[in-house]
């Protein structure tokens, strides 16, 4: 039997991290596939040429891309868990000897680059993983999620509006006392006379979805988009929690554009994204719209009821005729809801036959008509086709599993205070997440032809894989994945 003697060694001479490193580790393809090298030359005119010698501006994305890796709690942690890590010190490129820099490195870099260079990190994942053909572009799905911020729930001052208006000036001149980048005021706060003492950036909103706690806190709100081939992220945004999903549509299909060079085809989104004006809009690019419809009735008094679709309209004579061949009228126009208003003449519903199954209102049935609207038929018949309705399903665990993996890198909370420093934090969670998927291809050993929405080889005691063999004829696994 052995017997270990514990001695510390005084000099070590033959200490080799990369040998140390075992051959799959994660972080070993990150660092061969991965290229980080070109942040140098994007931050270079931000330096001086005289005083002191920062740190290797790689070596500072590196920490940070590792911070969320990993979901290390604070940036302190993480400078303190380094030297304990020799994979950590060989995915940076240092030594056991070398000096861990202080934390306060990392903020202050954010501060010196601003947004840019993280935004162009972002982009540049996306870029690979359609090198990897990992990216289609065609169809994307869309959705958001709410971010707690970084501050207490008794942190909100209530105000008069007048006096809130002028709190948040004064907090802006501190700021750029500080730092240029402000928050963006590319909104209007629906309640104007609460301000958050802590991060005026973040307003006060209360959960109301089916499930969620009802407390009014803090948030922020991360806007996403998902390509539809393997779930890699293609665009994203970040605002106040209080600004409203479908507003933020067309701003991310734009990106979305831009960031994959490519044109859409189909958007794919829940009914907070199916308003009126998007099924217009999208319609009217030639963009298939596979979205739920807002305020679709579901009641089942409502479903007895005859739809808007039973109605004929009539061009020539602009009205309406009902299922029992009456007319409704053009009675007024409303600018703010683009929308027309038809309704039968006085007295008309009160003796139809059918009323019980055409109306409950007392005055006669009421048709809107809104600008578009042949538009915004034809993207409800998209939405409720086949397709249309197998891609809803898809959604549920493509976009909303998208946002259950960013848990896993500190995506529920913010690390940061104001607007522009959570947009880093999202780019960066954005950026690992495609990272990982990017490297998944290599690190599982797919065929790039394969790896279209393939995680998961099948194994030969499943249904499905029996399923696949007869219809090509293989019995190779490696060829054989689920899709």
């Amino acid at each position: 039997m052995g017997e270990h003697q514990e001695q510390k060694n005084l000099f070590s001479y033959a200490v080799d991290l990369d040998k140390r490193i075992r051959n799959d580790h994660p972080l070993r393809l990150i660092k061969e596939r991965v290229d980080f090298d070109w942040v140098r030359e994007e931050v270079r005119e931000l330096y001086g040429k005289n005083g002191n010698v920062s740190v290797d501006p790689v070596i500072i994305v590196k920490l940070l891309f590792l911070l969320y890796y990993d979901n290390i709690r604070s940036e302190r942690e993480l400078m303190k868990i380094i030297p304990e890590r020799l994979d950590y010190l060989w995915f940076l490129g240092l030594n056991l000897d070398d000096e861990i820099a202080d934390h306060s490195v990392l903020s202050k870099a954010r501060s010196r680059w601003g947004k840019r260079l993280f935004e162009k990190l972002f982009v540049r994942t996306i870029e690979l993983c359609m090198q990897a053909g990992l990216v289609r572009a065609e169809t994307i799905h869309v959705d958001g999620s709410l971010v707690v911020a970084d501050a207490a729930r008794d942190s909100f001052l209530k105000a008069d509006k007048q006096w809130i208006n002028c709190l948040k000036s004064e907090f802006e001149v501190q700021e750029k006392k500080l730092s240029k980048p402000l928050g963006n005021k590319h909104y209007q706060s629906k309640n104007q006379e609460l301000i958050n003492l802590t991060d005026p950036d973040a307003p006060c909103v209360s959960r109301n979805k089916p499930g969620a706690k009802g407390e009014p806190r803090a948030y922020y709100k991360v806007h996403r988009v998902v390509d539809n081939q393997c779930g890699v992220i293609t665009a994203t945004e970040t605002t106040p929690g209080d600004v409203e999903e479908n507003r933020k549509l067309e701003a991310l299909i734009e990106q979305h554009e831009r960031n994959t060079t490519s044109e859409l085809n189909t958007v794919v989104a829940d009914k907070q994204y199916g308003t009126v004006d998007n099924f217009r809009k999208l319609q009217s690019r030639g963009i298939e719209t596979h979205m739920g419809i807002l305020h679709e009735h579901t009641r089942k008094d409502h479903q007895e009821i005859f739809g808007k679709s039973r109605f004929q309209y009539d061009r020539q004579e602009d009205v309406y005729r009902c299922p029992a061949g009456q007319k409704l009228y053009h009675r007024r126009y409303d600018p703010k809801r683009q929308a027309s208003e038809y309704h039968t003449r006085k007295g008309t519903c009160e003796q139809c036959p059918a009323k019980e199954q055409c109306t409950r209102a007392k005055t006669g049935r009421t048709i809107m008509r809104h600008l578009g609207q042949e538009l915004i038929d034809q993207g409800h018949a998209q939405s409720k086709s086949k397709q249309g309705r197998r891609n809803m399903i898809r959604r549920k665990w493509l976009v909303e599993g998208s946002f259950g993996q960013a848990t896993r890198h500190h995506f529920k909370r913010s690390r940061y205070r104001r607007l522009w420093r959570q947009q880093i934090q999202d780019w960066l969670i954005a950026s690992v997440q495609n990272i990982k998927k990017y490297i998944q291809t290599e690190y599982r050993q797919y065929p790039v032809a394969h790896t279209a929405c393939v995680l998961t080889p099948i194994s030969r005691e499943n249904r499905m894989f029996r399923k696949l063999v007869a219809q090509f004829g293989t019995q190779d696994t490696s060829t054989v994945f689920w899709s």
